[in-house]
């Protein structure tokens, strides 16, 4: 994320309501939350894993399955 300075939007009292952010720093503050994101479900996928099976052995059941 740049390091610019925030710019606010206010209302009539001047309280701060809404922050603008350019383009590049949106899509690089969304990609970052997309990563975090990812980050939090494989930590839970990896938490509540029962099991692993073999790669090879998904891939067959998916072929008997005609899904691949």
């Amino acid at each position: 994320m740049s390091k610019s300075k925030p710019q606010y939007l206010v209302d009539e009292k001047g309280r701060k309501k809404a922050v603008l952010l350019s383009i590049k720093e949106y899509r690089e503050l969304m990609r970052k939350l997309e990563d975090l994101e990812d980050s939090l479900e494989l930590d839970e996928a990896v938490r509540t894993a029962q099991g692993f099976r073999d790669y090879r052995e998904v891939r067959e059941e998916l072929k008997e399955e005609g899904l691949l």
